[in-house]
C-alpha cells in the first residue's frame, strides 16, 4: 500500500465513523456547532482544548477547521480508534493524541502540562460509572484555567416526558430502518466491517480484550449533571443545547 492510499483509507474510516454515528445522532453537526460556538466565545480564536474520549478525532476536526490557531489534545483508551485518528490526523501539527484510561485515578498524568482553555467531549462518559464520573468531573475542575470552560454532549434522557420519549424513539426507529436499507451501517456492522480489514484487525482485537468485561454506566438527566458538576468545583453550569433525550451540558470553572 503506498503512502497516499494508506492515507486515503484512513479518511475513509473516519468519514465512516461519523457516518456510522450520525445513525443513532441525525443532529450531530448541530451539536458540535453549539459546542464549538461556546468555546470560541469563552476562549477566544486560539483555544487550547483537550478533547476527552476523542474516539477517531471527530470534535477535534471540526475544532481545527473552524479556529486554525487552536490546538488539542484527543484521549482515548479504544486503540482502534485512536489507530484511525492517527492516520487520518498523521500531518497535523495541532493535534496530539494520548491513550489513557478515564476510570483510572492517574489518567491525567498522561497529559501534557495544562492548563487547558477548554475541555469538550460527547456521547461518551455516559459509558462510565456514577463514582468514575464523579471523580473525573473534579479532575477537570483542575485542568482548565480559571475562566475555562467544559462541554459535554450525551444522552441524558428525562423521566418526566415518557410520552415524548416514545414518540420520539419509534420516530428515530423508522428513519434509523430506512437509512439502513440503504445500506447505512450501525454499530455491530461497522466493528464487523473493521475488525475484517487488515488495516484495523489487530486494534480491533486489542479492543475487544480491553472491553471485554464493559457495560455501559449509569444515565442521569441533565439537571444531575449540572448539580455535580458545580459540586465539583465549577462555579455555575447549565444547558445549552436539548433534544428529547440527549444534552448539552456547560460548565464553567
Amino acid at each position: 500500500m503506498t503512502e497516499g492510499a494508506g492515507m486515503n483509507a484512513w479518511n475513509d474510516w473516519q468519514r465512516s465513523w461519523d457516518r456510522q454515528q450520525e445513525w443513532y445522532l441525525p443532529d450531530r453537526e448541530e451539536r458540535f456547532r453549539v459546542m464549538l460556538d461556546l468555546v470560541e466565545a469563552v476562549a477566544g480564536p486560539a483555544p487550547r482544548v483537550l478533547d476527552l474520549a476523542c474516539g477517531t478525532g471527530s470534535i477535534s476536526e471540526r475544532l481545527l477547521a473552524r479556529l486554525p490557531e487552536s490546538s488539542s489534545v484527543g484521549v482515548d483508551l479504544d486503540p482502534a480508534l485512536l489507530a484511525i485518528a492517527r492516520g487520518h490526523f498523521a500531518d497535523e501539527p495541532r493535534l496530539s493524541l494520548v491513550t489513557a484510561d478515564l476510570r483510572d485515578v492517574g489518567w491525567a498524568r498522561a497529559l501534557p502540562d495544562g492548563p487547558f482553555d477548554a475541555v469538550v467531549t460527547a456521547t461518551a462518559l455516559h459509558w462510565l460509572a456514577t463514582d468514575d464520573l464523579l471523580r473525573l468531573y473534579g479532575d477537570l475542575a483542575t485542568l482548565l484555567r480559571p475562566g475555562g470552560v467544559f462541554l459535554n454532549a450525551d444522552h441524558t434522557p428525562e423521566p418526566d416526558v415518557p410520552l415524548l420519549r416514545a414518540a420520539d424513539a419509534a420516530f428515530q426507529q423508522a428513519r434509523q430502518a430506512r437509512e439502513k436499507a440503504e445500506g447505512v451501517l450501525g454499530w455491530k456492522e461497522w466493528w464487523d466491517a473493521a475488525a475484517a480489514d487488515p488495516l484495523l484487525a489487530e486494534q480491533v482485537a486489542a479492543r475487544s480484550e480491553i472491553y471485554r468485561d464493559h457495560r455501559d454506566g449509569e444515565v442521569h438527566p441533565a439537571a444531575w449533571h449540572t448539580a455535580r458538576l458545580v459540586e465539583s468545583g465549577f462555579r455555575e453550569a447549565g444547558v445549552a443545547w436539548r433534544s428529547v433525550d440527549d444534552s448539552l451540558v456547560v460548565a464553567v470553572v
